[in-house]
Order: C-alpha cells, then sequence, then structure tokens
C-alpha cells in the first residue's frame, strides 16, 4: 500500500517537473505579449477616482480570470478537433485590437475636447455608466489578448501530453492574470503610497522625497502607458496577421517585423474604422427612409 502512495507522488512530482519546464517555455514566449497586455490593462485600469481604483481593478481582475475559464477548455478542444478555428478566432481578435488601437488615435486627434483629468471628471459625471462602460471595455480587450496569450502557450507544449498541456495552459493562463493584475495594482496606487511617505516622514527627508517622487510620476506614467498601450494593440493586432496569414508572413521580409506588425495593425484598423463607420451611416440612412 506504502509504496503504490510513493509511486503515485513520483508520478505526480514528474509531472509537476515537466509541467514547470514547458510553464517556464511558455513563459518565455508569451513573455512579448505579457508585455503588451500590461500596458494596454495598466492603462485601461487607470483615470478613476482613488477610491474606486481598487475596486475596479478588482472587477477587472475577476472579469479576465473569467475570460481565462471560457477560453482554456475552448481553445484545448479546439485545438484537439478544429485547429483550423484557432486561426479564424486570432484574425477576428486582431482585428479588434487593431480597431480599438486605431480608434485611440482617431479620438486623441480629431475629438480631442477635454483637457486635465478628463477621465476622472467623466466619471464623476456620468456615476456608474462611465465606469462599467470602462470595465466592459477592458475585458474584452483582456479576452482578445489572452485568446492570444492561451495560444502561444498552447503551441509551445503541442508535442507533450494532454495532462501536461491542460496544467501547462492553466498555469501560464493564471500567471497572465495574478501577474498582469498585480503589476497594474501597484502603479495605480503608487500615488496613495507617496502621500502616506510624505504624512508619515512629516514631509522631510528621503522618505518625503521619495514620496513626493512617486506621486509625481503618476500622471507621467499613466500618459506613456496611454501611448504604449495604444502601440501595443496596433504590434499585437499586427503580430496576429503576421504570424496566421501566410500571405503577409512572406511579405516584404525586408522589412524589420516590428515595423510591418505596426504598419499592419494601423491598416487594418482604419478599415475596420471606415466599414463600420460607413456601416452606421447607410443604418441611419435605412432607419430615416423607413
Amino acid at each position: 500500500m506504502a509504496s503504490g502512495i510513493f509511486a503515485i507522488l513520483d508520478d505526480i512530482a514528474a509531472l509537476m517537473d515537466d509541467v514547470s519546464v514547458a510553464a517556464k517555455i511558455a513563459t518565455r514566449k508569451t513573455a512579448g505579449i505579457l508585455g503588451d497586455d500590461l500596458a494596454v490593462n495598466a492603462e485601461k485600469a487607470t483615470g478613476f477616482l482613488s477610491s474606486r481604483e481598487l475596486p475596479v481593478l478588482w472587477a477587472i481582475t475577476k472579469g479576465s480570470l473569467l475570460n481565462k475559464v471560457i477560453i482554456v477548455p475552448i481553445a484545448l478542444l479546439l485545438n484537439a478537433f478544429f485547429p483550423a478555428a484557432i486561426n479564424i478566432v486570432l484574425i477576428l481578435g486582431g482585428l479588434y485590437l487593431a480597431y480599438e488601437g486605431v480608434e485611440k488615435i482617431i479620438e486623441y486627434f480629431f475629438h480631442r475636447s477635454k483637457e486635465g483629468h478628463e477621465v476622472i471628471e467623466e466619471v464623476e459625471q456620468d456615476g456608474t455608466a462611465a465606469e462599467k462602460a470602462k470595465i466592459k471595455s477592458a475585458i474584452t480587450t483582456d479576452f482578445i489578448l489572452s485568446v492570444e496569450i492561451v495560444i502561444i502557450a498552447l503551441g509551445s507544449v503541442t508535442e507533450q501530453a494532454l495532462t501536461t498541456q491542460i496544467l501547462t495552459v492553466i498555469a501560464v493562463a493564471l500567471l497572465a492574470t495574478i501577474g498582469v493584475y498585480g503589476i497594474v495594482a501597484l502603479i495605480v496606487r503608487m500615488d496613495d503610497a507617496g502621500f502616506r511617505l510624505i504624512k508619515y516622514s512629516n514631509e522631510k527627508g528621503f522618505l518625503s522625497m521619495l514620496g513626493t517622487l512617486l506621486v509625481k510620476s503618476l500622471p507621467v506614467i499613466i500618459r506613456i502607458l496611454a501611448i504604449v498601450g495604444t502601440i501595443a494593440l496596433l504590434l499585437v493586432s499586427g503580430g496576429i496577421f503576421v504570424h496566421n496569414i501566410d500571405y503577409f508572413h512572406h511579405v516584404f521580409t525586408e522589412v524589420p517585423t516590428t515595423i510591418k506588425e505596426f504598419a499592419l495593425g494601423t491598416i487594418a484598423g482604419l478599415l475596420v474604422v471606415i466599414v463600420l463607420t460607413a456601416g452606421k451611416k447607410v443604418w441611419s440612412w435605412i432607419k430615416s427612409k423607413r
């Protein structure tokens, strides 16, 4: 009996060792997309009233975990029975990310009428509606990025046993949520930590200087994240097109990959914006004629 228990424990230990090695490889391959995920979601999780930052971030985190619960089993089933569908899902997700990135650029350059703490003021005025809208947008974007992360992780362990594949993908999916949103939580609470340091040090000495630096750095970091997050959306979408559409993979091979991915993401986003804008106008015209 004892030998049987030890044999089971030995099998579990061997499985965990395989999963650990596979998870390290998968995490290394998804490092780029995890960085993009961090930039995009940090930008989306900021801009709320201080009292609402952590509740909003928790709501987004729960949505992200639910996304993983939906995506992981579907990805495993599609990979086993209908692998061609994975590319279709990725491309559709890439179009959404491209659209969101280009829409941000258009909004900034052509529809920018607010200044200063515009997002915070908007949330104050519109109440929970604006907050819920931003949470929904963040969860939707997280869903698309999560699909990419899970697919890349799954692709790195296709030669492994099914159990190893499942556990590895789950491990990477959890890391993508806990790691990313843990860092986001640290970012959005920088100013509160800074104020506490200033108060604790009675506005004197090194701690006060550090607290002041944290408080002054947060607005700068938020602006940087807004830019980096937009660029990340276009790079991720372009990367999806390059890696999943054979024509784009082999065209303009002399152009650096980053530039090609950014250009493809921007062009795709513009096309989606044009199509949706035209579609809305046609629909409005049809409704007016009824």
